[in-house]
């Protein structure tokens, strides 16, 4: 697994995690932007085709 920082807080994150912080619940909290599972689907799909 790769792993990359987590901006200069010196924590190490996997980069599978990193990227899964686009996808939730569009608008519960702080996130506007997240995507649901129906459309998040389509980029997990093209990931594990890549990995």
């Amino acid at each position: 697994m790769t792993y990359a920082n987590l901006g200069r807080t010196g924590i190490k994150v996997s980069r599978i995690c990193l990227g899964c912080m686009t996808y939730g619940t569009p608008g519960q909290g702080n996130q506007p932007w997240a995507l649901d599972e129906a459309r998040g689907d389509p980029s997990f799909a093209m990931g594990s085709k890549r990995a």
